[in-house]
């Protein structure tokens, strides 16, 4: 299941692949159904396989401070620029301003301290066949716009059939609704395009909804609305917040709706607590460190281990005015890696790619660079417990940097389900944990470049001239980093002097983000850096990262290129799970394959969050488990706490 889009401001949306467009038809008459309305059971929350921990009738999450004050204002980090406020097109066209989720609601809302559960927000009540073939939500009656109009289900089917026909992947997140259609005044019911995908009917209840009469509207200067285009005219929500004020491309502020429709449902209890949310854009992170230090800015994640551990010794943290605190990560996991474009023929082979991960010195990265914080991913399920090496309800405390990674080889279910794909995967699989190589010194660095020489001799490459050249072709075997970033070079560059011993030519390009996205889109790459969130329950958007169907659709999180048909088939075993332990070993078995396929080189994590902050904030005593730092959405302005610390500058 991909992760919630209004779970937290700072969660990654994950993409997905795109087929051709089937479109709806917009708004349909209500269809006769009062027999099969009459059979529907009506629930007030969905999980994926366990019972609901709030029952009906419950009055707020256990997380939040029910008496949580209202107001202030907090000032957030933002990186790059924006030039919209329309999240149709947005990451397709232009950039998305950071926070315009704050001003939609979705049907159904994700609780913070459950695993895959949503709760009703613009659905009062959800229902599905116990073959999970179609979902019916009922809005909820006083659900309504900022402009005092009522959400409809028009709004509803109109908000589908946009994302489906104008953003390629949310297209395919929401390809599997083969029907939507009005079934009652308040109701829609989607229907699928197959029976026994439990997760579908909670895909659903995260559409994000739009005004249709807003769109199909005019604005100030009498223009009509596109849904297909970009816009910096501020839209019109129903959410918690409305865009207050912004300067383009520099500042966007949100300011809290104060007679909000949904704030007294249980799901809203204690949380939107801030009267604004400031974001502050940055070219620039060191800039961005200066303005926090200079108090222009209230609260910075910090994902720079360089910059953690040398950037904050300044008075305001010695006096304590500013607080550092890390928050663990146990609501997502996945894979960050140097990610082959195997569609070109030099990555064809798994031995080159392999030689890749030999020649990686991450252990004197980690010493040089990362002041020792990281440890090396050994999973695309990394800090869950999903992965192929974790034991059940495995945290990212546990300690992974004193030895490369280890487990036990396939069993029980995990075994049974390789089984069915043993003739099309590694053998290794079967017979070897995984492991990354281990470098860091002299010995070890010469044992996995000689290893390495032999996998590139296997795979038909020789040197000649301290070059390594193709022995057929005599092409040389030469590869190019495609960042985004300056700043990412040298994580690059200490790459280059251990390729260049083994022959290999490694170049690195910088360009700007709308060159990556193009192309990224074209698949015009050699190597790149690529992430994976995982989230707990992970299901469809498997085959939009790994599946054969994806790796040819333009806009596809298959950034690999894999068409394997082993990995499609535990693709779909995955999606299928019936229970919880079975989706487990679903997990664990694909986690194995693609690590033996060696489609990645696999970078580093540190599992938890690095926040500081101004001394202005108050939180709930504990926080929810699945929130990391649930800031801003359950923290509120302590205006005690503020006086303390000082005037803001």
């Amino acid at each position: 299941m991909r992760l919630s889009r209004r779970t937290l401001l700072q969660s990654s949306a994950l993409a997905l692949a795109t087929p051709a467009f089937n479109a709806l038809d917009g708004l349909l008459q209500p269809v006769p159904a009062a027999a099969q309305a009459a059979e529907r059971k009506w629930r007030h929350g969905l999980s994926l396989f366990n019972e609901l921990k709030y029952q009906p009738g419950f009055k707020n999450f256990d997380y939040v401070n029910v008496s949580a004050p209202k107001g202030g204002t907090v000032r957030m980090v933002a990186f790059g620029t924006f030039d919209n406020f329309n999240p149709v097109p947005g990451g397709v066209k232009g950039s998305l301003v950071g926070g315009i989720d704050l001003i939609f609601d979705t049907l159904m809302v994700g609780a913070l301290d459950e695993v895959s559960t949503e709760y009703g927000l613009l659905a009062d009540a959800v229902s599905h066949p116990d073959d999970h073939s179609s979902v019916t939500y009922r809005l909820h009656p006083l659900a309504k716009w900022h402009d005092g109009k009522p959400v409809t289900v028009g709004d509803v089917m109109f908000s589908l059939e946009s994302y489906k026909k104008h953003h390629p992947q949310w297209s395919a997140y929401y390809r599997h609704v083969v029907k939507a259609e009005q079934t009652g005044e308040r109701e829609i019911t989607f229907t699928f395009d197959q029976p026994g995908n439990r997760e579908l009917p909670q895909i659903v209840g995260q559409l994000s909804v739009l005004p249709k009469h807003w769109w199909e509207g005019t604005d100030a200067q009498g223009r009509k609305r596109d849904i297909s285009a970009t816009t910096l005219e501020p839209l019109l929500g129903c959410g918690a917040y409305r865009v207050k004020e912004f300067v383009a491309g520099r500042t966007i502020v949100y300011e809290r709706v104060p007679n909000y429709w949904g704030k007294d449902l249980p799901v809203n209890i204690g949380r939107d607590n801030f009267g604004e949310i400031r974001f502050e854009y940055f070219r620039d992170s060191t800039v961005a460190i200066e303005a926090f230090k200079g108090d222009k800015i209230d609260w910075r994640n910090e994902n720079s281990a360089k910059n953690w551990a040398t950037a904050y010794d300044f008075p305001a943290v010695k006096d304590k005015r500013v607080v550092l605190e890390e928050f663990p990560i146990r609501s997502s996991g996945g894979m960050q890696g140097f990610a082959f474009n195997i569609r070109r023929a030099k990555f064809a082979d798994p031995r080159v790619r392999q030689a890749f991960n030999y020649a990686l010195n991450f252990e004197d990265m980690n010493k040089q660079l990362f002041f020792g914080q990281y440890y090396r991913i050994a999973s695309y399920f990394e800090g869950t417990e999903l992965a192929w090496n974790a034991a059940a309800g495995d945290t990212p405390e546990r300690d992974r940097s004193a030895s490369p990674a280890s487990g036990p080889l396939p069993q029980g279910r995990e075994l049974a389900i390789l089984e069915t794909v043993r003739d099309k995967v590694p053998p290794e699989v079967f017979t070897t944990p995984y492991t990354n190589p281990v470098n860091g010194g002299p010995d070890n660095v010469r044992n996995s470049l000689r290893e390495a020489t032999r996998l590139l001799r296997a795979a038909g490459y020789e040197i000649r001239n301290e070059k390594l050249v193709n022995a057929k072709t005599g092409e040389r075997l030469t590869a190019e980093v495609l960042i985004e970033s300056p700043e990412w070079s040298r994580l690059v560059l200490p790459y280059k002097q251990p390729l260049e011993r083994l022959g290999i030519e490694l170049s690195v390009r910088v360009v700007d983000d709308a060159q990556y996205e193009n192309r990224l889109r074209q698949w015009d790459y050699d190597i790149i850096t690529a992430n994976w969130g995982q989230s707990l329950s992970p299901g469809n958007e498997q085959r939009g990262f790994w599946s054969s169907q994806a790796a040819d659709q333009p806009g596809s999180r298959n950034l690999i290129g894999i068409k394997n048909p082993a990995v499609d088939a535990l693709i779909e075993q995955l999606i299928f799970a019936k229970d919880r332990q079975e989706l487990i070993a679903c997990c664990k078995a694909l986690d194995r394959v693609l690590l033996w396929n060696h489609y990645v080189v696999p970078q580093w994590t540190y599992g938890k969050v690095r926040s500081a902050r101004w001394d202005r904030f108050g939180r709930p005593a504990t926080l929810p488990k699945y929130g990391n730092s649930a800031f801003p959405t359950v923290w509120w302005w302590d205006a005690d706490k503020a006086a303390k610390t000082g005037s803001r500058s």
